[in-house]
């Protein structure tokens, strides 16, 4: 239960250093990170429509492949170049609100495409409007949760809010890919907007935005008062950008997480389901195949938030981006009209890997970037959806042109390559020099 008696002076009632209130009883940090997961997860399924979406709108409408993968690209870009403006609102009018209003838009945006019958308007309901909303959900909400409410543990609660989209994805996927198969797509988009509406009551009554609200410290750390909010969020956005590219770390994080993005979001989670169906295996084959790498993508995800709490995170991220690309390179060999134990082997590899990128280079944000942190790791998020657009529109296009996925697959591997050697290049910060004697 919520805490009602608060001193009038926090800092009085919960001098800094002193253990959190509750001792004993689970810190309240862990049910707000419970929610954010639960939040994730049910927003979780309007990104694992648009790779089922692309076969039943070139059958229905006949529209070419790039012109549908054109409105995932802008709603890729989109999601990513939103991010570090809902940080700095987040900063500026609550978690609570901006989560709550961008669930909304999501819904309206995935509802209107139900009435859709010209491809401008597929941009724009699930271009446009979804890509704003889940922009404003991405991972910069879960890297604010945990920069407020965790001092300890930091690197595991990233990681778990991270996997927390495989999870939705796990839920949804299947379900989506029953409804397109046997019903159309439509009810897959109406389950979508009716997925993203039932969280919005979890989040408005249970998410609050800092310890100070419930008179706590956060998880592992001393009590603090809550911050006053920061006017400008647009401007604060585009100052901190603007500092951070002064730097070289922001630059080659940014390049990572771009590929990272090319070589999931792009390319596997948009063009794996109809490269497969091109090779005669099922849908719903498919989609549950996706549905398997959110499993393990729970399990790579969480172990990657423990071993950068005690790893050397470039080294980390060079290891995940050179075993991804690999596994990229195989996988034109692997694919056939039925599931076979390759495959398999394939999808449990790569899903340990999928988003296994996302804590260290988290944490090599805030390392670099302190309080910025958030923020500066939204711009990092904008270049990796900025990649996933460039590959989803150019895999669209790659597979009229060709009328094959090969040569997409082929490229994604060697830019994985190019993503490990960056990885190792990122330098430490600067530590103050020791004061003299």
């Amino acid at each position: 239960m919520e805490q009602t008696a608060i001193a009038a002076d926090p800092a009085a009632a919960e001098p800094a250093g002193s253990p959190p209130a509750g001792r004993g009883r689970v810190h309240r940090a862990w049910w707000v990170a419970a929610v954010t997961f639960v939040t994730i997860v049910g927003a979780a399924a309007f990104a694992s429509l648009p790779g089922l979406l692309i076969e039943p709108l070139h059958a229905e409408f006949d529209w070419s492949r790039g012109t549908i993968a054109f409105a995932v690209a802008v709603n890729l870009a989109l999601y990513g170049l939103t991010a570090p403006f809902a940080a700095a609102l987040m900063d500026r009018f609550g978690i609570r609100r901006i989560v709550a209003l961008a669930l909304l838009v999501i819904s309206v945006g995935s509802l209107a495409t139900v009435w859709m019958t010209a491809p401008w308007q597929l941009v724009l309901f699930w271009g446009v409007l979804v890509g704003l909303g889940s922009g404003s959900m991405a991972l910069a909400f879960a890297a604010t949760v945990v920069n407020r409410w965790f001092t300890a543990r930091r690197g595991l609660v990233t990681g778990v809010l991270t996997a927390a989209g495989a999870s939705g994805q796990l839920v949804f996927l299947p379900l989506l890919s029953w409804l397109v198969e046997h019903h159309g797509w439509r009810p897959a988009a109406v389950t979508v907007a009716l997925a993203a509406l039932s969280v919005v009551p979890f989040v408005w009554l249970l998410l609050r935005d800092h310890p100070a609200d419930v008179g706590l410290a956060p998880y592992g750390g001393p009590y603090g008062a809550k911050p006053a909010p920061v006017p400008g969020a647009a401007r604060r956005a585009v100052a901190v950008l603007l500092r951070a590219a002064r730097t070289g770390p922001f630059w080659l994080l940014a390049g990572t997480f771009a590929i990272c993005g090319a070589s999931t979001n792009g390319l596997v989670k948009t063009h794996f389901v109809p490269a497969a169906h091109d090779h005669g295996m099922p849908v719903t084959a498919a989609a549950g195949l996706l549905a398997v790498i959110g499993v393990f993508d729970v399990v790579g995800t969480v172990a990657s938030g423990w071993f950068t709490d005690r790893f050397e995170v470039r080294r980390l991220l060079a290891v995940y981006y050179a075993l991804r690309g690999v596994s990229l390179l195989f996988l034109p060999m692997l694919l056939a009209p039925s599931v076979h134990p390759p495959m398999v082997f394939f999808i449990v590899f790569y899903g340990l890997d999928w988003v296994a990128t996302v804590p260290p280079t988290v944490a090599l944000c805030r390392e670099h970037y302190g309080d910025d942190s958030a923020i500066v790791f939204g711009w990092v998020l904008a270049s990796h959806q900025v990649g996933a657009a460039a590959v989803a529109f150019l895999g669209g296009a790659a597979r009229d042109a060709f009328g094959s996925y090969d040569v997409v697959w082929y490229a994604s591997g060697a830019l994985c390559a190019l993503a490990a050697l960056m990885a190792m290049v990122i330098r430490r910060p600067a530590r103050p020099a020791p004061a003299a004697a």
